[in-house]
């Protein structure tokens, strides 16, 4: 890395994009060899809102019956009041452009604060049923809260908790593995069209925010929701039974191929073109077996399984290339 640093800062001196003096202070500063733990403690303060957050619940659920509900809930709501009182004092206020606290402890304040707000209105839901059997809800009122606190302190991580809480508002789990296995998208297709209005409705607010300017660092958020949503929905109704449905899925899927293709080069996001490729692969390889299921090759069978390694290993190839091609067109 150091070696690829000295590089660059040679290559921007010998282009004069930098005077002499500017090279030989930066050189100069880069043998004091010093670095920076922003990252670190940032993962550090992640790590004390999940564990103390993770700990509130295992309190709540080991001694239940000692404390009492009310108890609890009152213990929740004066720590959430703590927590969002010197958030908003020391906040900046809402501003449509990128905002940040002054001191970086704050953030995860936020983030304690929105995750102990939806355990509290689960909790209440659960214990005293306030919004009846609307359990839809319990669901909802915390999403438009970390909405709320998404926007006005501009958090990311409260933002993604936002829309998990709108994904699952619409019977959808966005974790990889209920994606996989509790959502059912084989038994039930309009959860999969539930799931594609979703996506798309995430691309339209993505729209819309740039055209008004509002919040523009978070498009690549939804857009990644939207992605993994999308592609995973269409992935598991390829699979179909049903001709047109699984020929309208394949559609869907080349679309949004397209779409995230061109999104990615417009956002620069190797997250994005990276997981586009990843679902295309699949998505193209189911396709193929759609296609080819009622041909019979049992005359050239020894065939396929003599190109099968040489089709893995020239895709493997194909990815680097892509990867690679993809980094030096978004860097230049």
């Amino acid at each position: 890395m150091k070696q690829f640093d000295e590089q660059a800062t040679q290559s921007l001196f010998e282009k004069n994009l930098i005077t002499e003096n500017q090279f030989r202070e930066i050189k100069e500063y880069r043998d004091l060899s010093i670095f920076s733990l922003n990252a670190e403690l940032k993962l550090f303060l992640y790590l004390s809102v999940i564990l103390f957050t993770s700990g509130i619940g295992i309190l709540i659920y080991e001694n239940i019956d000692s404390i009492g509900h009310i108890a609890i809930l009152s213990l929740l709501l004066i720590v959430i009041a703590v927590c969002f009182f010197y958030c908003f004092k020391h906040s900046k206020g809402f501003q449509k452009e990128e905002t940040t606290f002054e001191h970086p402890v704050l953030e995860y304040l936020v983030l304690a604060g929105n995750i102990l707000t939806c355990i509290f209105i689960g909790y209440l839901q659960f214990q005293y049923k306030p919004f009846g059997e609307h359990y839809g809800l319990a669901t909802l009122v915390p999403t438009i809260v970390s909405f709320f606190c998404a926007y006005y302190f501009d958090n990311r991580s409260v933002l993604t908790i936002a829309i998990t809480g709108l994904a699952a508002y619409i019977g959808l789990s966005v974790t990889p593995q209920d994606l996989l296995k509790s959502n059912d998208f084989y038994a039930s297709q309009n959860l999969s069209y539930s799931a594609i209005a979703l996506s798309v409705l995430l691309i339209l607010w993505v729209v819309y925010s740039r055209r008004i300017s509002l919040k523009t660092h978070f498009g690549l958020i939804f857009l990644t929701f939207a992605l993994h949503i999308a592609s995973i929905a269409s992935i598991a109704n390829m699979t179909s039974y049903d001709t047109i449905a699984w020929m309208l899925f394949t559609l869907i899927l080349a679309g949004s191929t397209y779409y995230f293709y061109r999104t990615s080069y417009d956002y620069k996001a190797m997250s994005l073109y990276v997981f586009m490729i990843v679902y295309a692969y699949i998505g193209a390889n189911i396709f193929l077996f759609r296609i080819f299921e009622n041909i019979d090759f049992s005359d050239i069978w020894e065939l396929f399984v003599f190109l099968l390694p040489a089709y893995f290993i020239g895709s493997i190839v194909l990815f680097i290339k892509l990867i690679k091609n993809f980094h030096k067109e978004i860097s230049e």
